[in-house]
Formats: C-alpha cells, sequence, structure tokens
C-alpha cells in the first residue's frame, strides 16, 4: 500500500471536496492508462477549426488575396528569365539584359513584401483564432461536474490546455498560409507549364501518381502516430504533476526508485511513438526530393531533344525546369504541411474531446439572498452511488433546523462528506430530494447557494498569492480590516504576523511554506470571512494541536452562532456539544441522537467514543 500512495498522490486532494474514502468514484489514475481512441473524422476537426478561424473571415480574405498576388509575382520570374536567355543572352543585347533584370528584381522585391505583409496579418488571426479556443476549453473546465476532474489525472488535462493547443497554434501559423500559396502555385505552374510545353509537361506528370501513392500509404499511418504521441505526452505530464505534488510522501515511504521507474517506462513509451512518428513523417522530405531529381532527369532529356529539332527555344527549357521546381516544391510543401496539420488534428481532437464533455446538470432557475436564508435543511429518502450498483447512501433522512449543528461521525468511507457533496450540489442525488427552506435543492442556481455555504476541508487549498488575499478569497469585496478581524477570530494572527512580511507574505504553491495547521487556520479565516449562512466543517481541526484546537473550537462556536453547521469529526471530543449526531455506516443511519443518548444506546457511536477517550488516555 506505501507503495501505491507513493507514485500516485495528487489526485486525491484535487477537488473542492472529493469523494468521502473508497465509496468514491474509481481510482483517480485509472484514466491515465486507458487505451488510446481511434481518431475522429478529420474533416469534422477540420470543419470546427475553421469556425473558430473565419470569426476573422474578413482578414483572411486580405490575406489570401495578397497570397495570390505573391504567388503571381514569383510565377512571372521564370517566364522573364527564358525570355531574357532567348531575347537578350543569346544575342548579345547587353543593355536589353539590363532592364529585364531591373523588372525582375522590382517583381521578386514586390513578392518579398508582399509575403511580409501577409505573415504580419496570419500571426494576428492565429494568435486570435487560438486565444478564443484557449479561452473556450477554460471556460468549460470551470462548468465541467466535479466527477469529470476526479475520474482525470490534472497533468493530462493540462497537456490539452498547453501542449495541444501550442500545437495547434504552431501548425495555423505556418500551416494555413503555406497549404494556400502551394495550392496557388501548383495551379499556376501547371498553366504555365501548358503554356509553354504540352510535350513537356506531360512529361513532367509522369512521376505525380506515384507521388501521392507513396505519401498517402505514409501519411495514414503518422496520424495515428501522433495521436498517439500526443496522448502519450499527457500521460507523462500527469504522472509528473502527481509526483512533484507528492514529494513529501514519495520522500517519506523512500520510493524515490519506483518514481524513477514509472517515469522511465512512460518516458520510454514517449520516446518511441515519438520516434516512429518522427521516422515515418520524415520519409517523404527525401522520397520527394528523389522523385523530383527523376522529374528533372526526364525533363532534361525531353527538352534536350526538342530543342535539336527545333520545335522549342533553349530558354523555354530553362524557364520550364524552373516552373517543374515551382510544381514540385508546393508537392513538398504539402507533404510535409500534412504531417504536421496530423499532429495539429490530433491536439485539435483532444481539445475538443473536453469540450464536448456534458456540463454540470441543468442549474436551477431559483436564485436566493444568503442573508435571507434560513438554514433548514432537509434529506429527504436520498439515495446516491458514484457507480451504478454499487450504492454510497441508502434511503438517507434526517432535518437540520435553522442553527443547530448536525454532527456525521463513522467510520472512513461510510458516506460522510458525500453527504455534504450533495448539500454542495457537486454531485446530485440518485433518489430522494434534499430541501433548502422549504425548496428543492435541484431548483436552487448553484452560484447563489454556494454562495449560502462555507466550507472548511481537511487538506486546505491556498493559493500562490498572499497570505491577506488567501483569506480575502472567502469575499472578494472584503476590506483590509475585516480580512484581520477574521484572522483574529480564527486565531491565526499570533502566528500570521512572525511571517518575513506579515500579511503581505507571499505563498508558495498549496502553501508548502506553511505548516499544515497554518493553512488550516488561514481555511477558517477564510470561512469566517465569507460570513456564510452554512457552514461544512471537514475534520477542520484535525492537523492542528490540542492547544491551537481549543482556541479554532472557540472561534468556531461564535462563527456557528445562528448558523446551521455540518460538521464531520472522527475526534467524537470535538462534538459533543452538537445538536444532533447521526452515525453514518454503510451509507445508512444507523443511530441518531445527541452525545448523551448515543452513549446510552451503547451502540457504534459508543463503542468509538470508548476507543478513543482509551487511547486519549493512553497517550
Amino acid at each position: 500500500m506505501a507503495k501505491q500512495q507513493g507514485s500516485k498522490l495528487s489526485r486525491s486532494t484535487s477537488g473542492p471536496i472529493g469523494p468521502g474514502g473508497p465509496g468514491g468514484p474509481q481510482g483517480r489514475h485509472g484514466s491515465r492508462f486507458a487505451p488510446i481512441r481511434k481518431p475522429k473524422n478529420a474533416k469534422a476537426v477540420l470543419k470546427r477549426l475553421w469556425g473558430y478561424l473565419r470569426q476573422h473571415k474578413s482578414i483572411l480574405l486580405l490575406v489570401f488575396f495578397i497570397v495570390v498576388v505573391s504567388s503571381i509575382l514569383d510565377l512571372i520570374g521564370p517566364y522573364l528569365l527564358g525570355k531574357a536567355i532567348d531575347h537578350y543572352v543569346i544575342p548579345g543585347d547587353f543593355k536589353g539584359l539590363f532592364k529585364i533584370i531591373l523588372l525582375m528584381l522590382s517583381i521578386y522585391l514586390t513578392a518579398a513584401l508582399s509575403v511580409l505583409g501577409q505573415d504580419y496579418l496570419m500571426v494576428g488571426v492565429t494568435q486570435k483564432t487560438v486565444g478564443n479556443l484557449r479561452r473556450d476549453l477554460f471556460n468549460k473546465l470551470q462548468v465541467l461536474a466535479l466527477p469529470f476532474f476526479d475520474s482525470r489525472p490534472h497533468g493530462e488535462l493540462m497537456s490539452r490546455l498547453t501542449n495541444d493547443i501550442d500545437n495547434v497554434n504552431n501548425t495555423l501559423n505556418t500551416t494555413v498560409l503555406a497549404v494556400f500559396s502551394s495550392i496557388v502555385t501548383l495551379a499556376g505552374s501547371l498553366g504555365m507549364m501548358f503554356y509553354l510545353s504540352p510535350t513537356l509537361t506531360l512529361v513532367s506528370l509522369l512521376i505525380i501518381p506515384l507521388m501521392f501513392f507513396l505519401t498517402r500509404l505514409i501519411t495514414k499511418r503518422t496520424r495515428t502516430l501522433f495521436l498517439e504521441q500526443q496522448s502519450s505526452l499527457g500521460e507523462l505530464n500527469g504522472l509528473i504533476e502527481e509526483t512533484l505534488s507528492g514529494q513529501k510522501v514519495i520522500k517519506v515511504f523512500n520510493r524515490e526508485a519506483e518514481c524513477l521507474k514509472e517515469f522511465e517506462q512512460q518516458n520510454s513509451r514517449l520516446r518511441k511513438v515519438g520516434a516512429r512518428a518522427q521516422i515515418f513523417s520524415g520519409i517523404i522530405g527525401p522520397l520527394m526530393n528523389v522523385l523530383n531529381n527523376l522529374s528533372f532527369a526526364l525533363v532534361a532529356t525531353a527538352g534536350g531533344l526538342l530543342v535539336i529539332k527545333g520545335v522549342i527555344s533553349v530558354g523555354v527549357v530553362v524557364s520550364f525546369i524552373s516552373y517543374i521546381r515551382f510544381f514540385n516544391r508546393p508537392l513538398n510543401e504539402l507533404a510535409n504541411q500534412f504531417n504536421m496539420i496530423q499532429s495539429a488534428l490530433a491536439g485539435a481532437e483532444r481539445v475538443f474531446e473536453i469540450l464536448d464533455e456534458p456540463a454540470e446538470p441543468e442549474d436551477g432557475q431559483i436564485r436566493i439572498e444568503p442573508a435571507r436564508v434560513e438554514g433548514e435543511v432537509v434529506f429527504d429518502n436520498v439515495s446516491f452511488a458514484y457507480k451504478k450498483g454499487e450504492p454510497v447512501l441508502k434511503k438517507i433522512n434526517f432535518s437540520a433546523k435553522p442553527g443547530q449543528v448536525i454532527a456525521l461521525v463513522g467510520p472512513t468511507g461510510a458516506g460522510k462528506t458525500t453527504i455534504v457533496n450533495l448539500l454542495s450540489r457537486f454531485y446530485e442525488p440518485e433518489s430522494g430530494e434534499i430541501f433548502l427552506d422549504g425548496t428543492e435543492l435541484h431548483r436552487i442556481d448553484r452560484r447563489s447557494l454556494r454562495s449560502c455555504l462555507g466550507i472548511v476541508l481537511q487538506d486546505t487549498y491556498l493559493f500562490a498569492d498572499t497570505v491577506r488575499e488567501n483569506i480575502r478569497y472567502g469575499r472578494l469585496t472584503a476590506t483590509d480590516q475585516e480580512v484581520e478581524m477574521a484572522a483574529r477570530l480564527a486565531n491565526a494572527e499570533q502566528f500570521i504576523l512572525r511571517l518575513p512580511e506579515g500579511y503581505e507574505t507571499v505563498l508558495t504553491e498549496e502553501g508548502g511554506n506553511l505548516s499544515q495547521g497554518q493553512r488550516q487556520l488561514l481555511a477558517i479565516a477564510r470561512a469566517i470571512l465569507a460570513d456564510p449562512r452554512i457552514l461544512i466543517l471537514d475534520e477542520a481541526t484535525s492537523s492542528v494541536d490540542p492547544r491551537t484546537e481549543v482556541q479554532i473550537q472557540e472561534a468556531m462556536l461564535k462563527l456557528m452562532e445562528g448558523r446551521t453547521s455540518f460538521v464531520i469529526a472522527h475526534r467524537l471530543s470535538t462534538i459533543r456539544n452538537a445538536d444532533l449526531i447521526l452515525v453514518i455506516n454503510n451509507g445508512e443511519i444507523i443511530e441518531r441522537g445527541n452525545h448523551e443518548e448515543l452513549l446510552r444506546q451503547k451502540g457504534l457511536y459508543f463503542d468509538l467514543y470508548n476507543s478513543q477517550f482509551r487511547r486519549e488516555i493512553v497517550s
């Protein structure tokens, strides 16, 4: 078991309130090694990408117009070169040759400036397009239901937000213009070749079927390999993310070697897949060069024979060979760009997979004002299962009057945290109904519901910001004085003032430069500042020493006055004064009452309390 904890850690602290114990969703690292999905229809992905690009249709039309102009200017050069040879070089007219050289220089300079203009405009379109795609993906992550994050590694999701979108970005920057320019150049070159010599054109086209056959054969494989490469990269990112997050546990259990072994396996898999993808994609370039050289040889031979027979001039042959280069270069470009497109489509598919995920169930239409919430909570015959056929809660019934303190106790995995997950609408019950002040919970808007809740978890999450801003997260409009008052009520100010910059001390990610107890005190201060009508305390004092626990209890008693509070606790000494204690086991409420009543029943609560009392006496 220790080995498993050492190598897979961060997933257990990923959500605001994770499913409690083994009754939660299937292991969070199960999807990391899921079979790679077959790629979707490339046309569908391209259509969706075009949906983002067409928002800048006017600029794209201007860019494409400039591409046409620059391509036509490029195509004029070889024609003028042939004329120069036939009319000025062979006759020895150096004055005329100088004039045509100046004309060619002006044409090439104009074409170069056109390329700079089209690149400048296209970069702007690409950055806006990718920015919108990244925004949509991030926005979608904000509305996805909690089970989505419970079943996916965070590093893999980060890979879609960064690597996959960057892949799309790089490809759009280079490929869109290159493909369009290649098509225009290909059509223009073919037209000029037929104009100069239909016979030589037919000779040069002999190898085109072979080009398409070999290109199709190779690229059919590359898309699957690039998709597998992106998937492997996401898996490796997931492993790295969880390893960095779980460094303390890894070192405590001496699992560095196991982590290195797992990394080597994932890294080796990515290396092999990446090598195969690059090898297959790299074959196309040399293969096209061989075929191009074969084409040149055929045209040179046929052109020489035609010149000897007087059918065409030397200048025509020179121009034609130049146009062959113009004709073959787009074919090479399209072949190479096709590989980049495969990689981008693989990344885009992974992005669209997230965008296609169903959001949280439709929100309720009733908005409530926190100040008007009384805090009456009723669970009426509520059942729930993370996995169908494996119920976690079974027909839970209880009511909490406004201002009451409800304690939830029981073994790990009994369903305690699941109850507050349902109350927070992180999950929806399978059957039964939950009421808040007589209104069905599913009819209440989630944002307004959660604005009434204050949550303090056992695993506190702090942001990489100042202490003051981490507390202010509970209510963003709070003044500095209100923030400091909340810290004093939570008994956190004493250690805050000892920090190097006091309230302005910048915390590392997840508050790594504070102790667990200090992080929890800040979380409690945050909840105090939020001033909620309903409190949820999930082992809120489990990581503090007894002296600090007493101080926190005093602050909590003040905070809970007039508020409905749900307290999940394993240390039963902290809930002796609760109005109602619910003893939960195997998803059912098996005992209920206050502390004295439950002791008299001599059931599970009696056993739990006495076992803890004996341990405290021994310690």
